[in-house]
């Protein structure tokens, strides 16, 4: 695994976070949290993300956005029950997709990264452009690469 940007750890440079509780069902037989249970604390992160959005101005029925891709990178053990702080903001953003970069910090320091792709898609199952408003959207929550002294 390539070591992530050192901007990807660092909760400042990114636009949103939440806490998320763990479950003791998160934990594995070592007592950390178990690589899948990384998947959910993503995916909530995520869906409270996407709240902030408003519908795209070129949706019709049927168009959609859907999860292309989702890369997570285990950085260091988390346990229970502690709570996890998942970060989100913007990534990469193309004609019709746009990526999601986050991460899980606890305790201050940050134990996994997740990268998702999402693609705006018509009712007729091809990709769609994302509207200029919406885009400008996105670019509000582009994350901040800016490189700091620790």
């Amino acid at each position: 695994m390539a070591r992530p940007a050192p901007y990807r750890l660092d909760i400042a440079s990114y636009r949103h976070s939440a806490a998320t509780q763990t479950r003791f069902g998160d934990m594995d037989f070592l007592g950390h949290i178990n690589n899948v249970a990384y998947g959910a604390l993503f995916e909530n992160g995520r869906v409270r993300f996407n709240q902030q959005f408003t519908e795209p101005d070129n949706r019709q029925k049927g168009d959609r956005w859907l999860v292309a891709a989702v890369a997570i990178n285990y950085i260091r053990e988390g346990h229970f029950p502690e709570d996890v702080i998942i970060a989100s903001g913007i990534g990469h953003i193309g004609s019709s997709s746009w990526v999601i970069e986050q991460a899980a910090f606890q305790k201050g320091a940050c134990i996994a990264t997740c990268d998702t792709t999402l693609v705006f898609q018509g009712a007729d199952g091809k990709a769609k452009p994302i509207s200029d408003n919406y885009r400008m959207e996105l670019l509000a929550q582009r994350m901040d690469t800016t490189e700091r002294a620790f």
